[in-house]
């Protein structure tokens, strides 16, 4: 009893030999290796200013994703999602297919056409939390919570969230640990092999 309680700590109790350590997963921010070339990247991957469009790092796999934006100063923004297609530094995005966007003024742009509008009296301001779902087909946008019940698509192939500033905009992405609980059966970014 005592031999193999010894193999046990000797194998795999103190990291030695035959040790394979686990490998930290990978955690959703912005990513600095796919942005504008005036973008600023700061506070961890999470703050983006300065001009032009940035992508998270992972792409949307999942069935079913959710994230938040908070929009910590006004200007000229847009968040939503696109392929890798997308000119990074030329916005606002939707002008072609490869974005779907809720940009500043209310307005969901895919394919330099109007997809959908937020309602009346209902556009971010400074502080308030934009959550994003998105399940392949529909993106639909929720306001400090609340869903805007204004879903739009037309957007194909493998997409990334995606966020655009200019005019002095700041906006703090939330990929993890959300201000909001996301709608039933939306989940937070998941990486490929986390999925399986």
């Amino acid at each position: 009893m005592a031999a193999m309680f010894t193999c046990c700590l000797g194998c795999c109790g103190d990291g030695g030999p035959g040790h394979a350590p686990l490998k930290e997963m990978p955690t959703v921010q912005l990513d600095t290796h796919h942005m504008g070339t005036d973008v600023v990247i700061v506070k961890s991957g999470r703050r983006i200013c300065g001009t032009g469009a940035c992508f998270a790092n992972a792409p949307l796999h999942q069935n079913k994703s959710y994230f938040e934006f908070k929009i910590q100063s006004t200007g000229v923004w847009g968040i939503g999602v696109a392929t890798q297609k997308v000119n990074l530094n030329q916005v606002p995005l939707g002008q072609d297919s490869h974005s779907l966007v809720l940009r500043h003024d209310g307005s969901i742009y895919h394919n330099n056409e109007e997809k959908n509008r937020l309602p009346a009296n209902s556009l971010p301001q400074e502080g308030d939390i934009v959550g994003v779902t998105y399940d392949h087909v529909e993106l639909n946008l929720y306001l400090n919570g609340k869903n805007m019940q204004c879903p739009a698509s037309g957007i194909r192939g493998t997409v990334f969230p995606i966020v655009y500033v200019d005019d002095s905009a700041i906006i703090d992405c939330q990929f993890s640990d959300f201000y909001h609980t996301p709608p039933e059966g939306f989940e937070k970014i998941l990486f490929e092999q986390q999925i399986f």
